[in-house]
């Protein structure tokens, strides 16, 4: 009992450890579901017999595994000081989320998910579920290709990187114990004619759309700053209530173009 007490423990703050945690990722999918066309909703339903915020970070939890280690740098992307996406930064890598994004288009739209096997279908779904989410984290998008690791100061903890105040902070901001479809409910404030510039263009188009959304918590914490401001959180919840609610209208557009036929 004990080692399994450990273990749950663990995981626990693994996965508080991902882009938006837990709670961030199942708030982008708890806005696409409402937007999803019934035809989309039936045909997901073929492959996945259950909600999909319960795959939420499941690209997380098996980012190590050994048959898919080369996505684990898909979870980010990096844009150059003008905040225009770049990926030349992520290429000797393997590539980064746009591409990962890219992979499930082709994959589902442009080769037909119909055409592929169901353990295929899942995995493409698995992927852009979790990575539009990731797309619009503000410290995964790495701007002028600097990444956000270093040691600062909120409140009276110390935080080894700034990089996962901002993975928990839809935590901060909604409670551990939020429930996603309430705050997308909450969130999801846009009339359709808003929504129609929200989704515009391509998924690089996106990429530099997030990126200049994200570069705001910059204008909170300058790169570096070791003592964060005091009202870091509040201050951002503009910055992550729209962040997670453009992810959200946007998955939904690329689900219902894949699966509404």
């Amino acid at each position: 009992m004990k080692r399994i007490l450990l273990l749950t423990t663990a995981l626990l703050v693994m996965q508080s450890a991902f882009a938006w945690g837990r709670l961030g990722h199942e708030i982008v999918i708890a806005v696409a579901q409402r937007h999803l066309t019934e035809k989309a909703k039936a045909n997901i339903a073929k492959y996945i017999d259950y909600d999909l915020k319960k795959d939420a970070v499941w690209m997380d939890l098996h980012r190590k595994d050994e048959a898919i280690a080369y996505s684990t740098h898909y979870h980010v992307f990096a844009c150059d000081k003008n905040l225009r996406y770049d990926p030349n930064y992520r290429l000797a890598k393997g590539c980064d989320v746009v591409y990962a994004l890219n992979l499930s288009e082709y994959n589902l739209g442009k080769q037909n998910y119909t055409n592929m096997t169901d353990s295929a279908v899942v995995f493409n779904l698995r992927m852009i579920i979790h990575f539009m989410g990731d797309l619009h984290c503000p410290v995964h998008a790495h701007i002028d290709g600097v990444p956000t690791t270093w040691k600062c100061k909120l409140g009276k903890k110390e935080w080894e990187k700034f990089h996962p105040i901002y993975d928990k902070i839809p935590m901060m901001l909604y409670g551990k114990d939020a429930n996603p479809d309430a705050v997308a409910a909450e969130i999801d404030c846009l009339k359709k004619g808003e929504i129609k510039k929200v989704v515009s263009g391509s998924i690089y188009d996106w990429a530099t759309s997030a990126a200049k959304k994200s570069a705001e918590i910059y204008t909170i914490n300058p790169y570096g700053t070791y003592s964060l401001d005091p009202d870091t959180v509040e201050k951002s919840r503009d910055i992550i209530a729209t962040q997670l609610r453009n992810a959200g209208y946007r998955l939904a557009t690329k689900l219902n173009e894949y699966f509404n036929h």
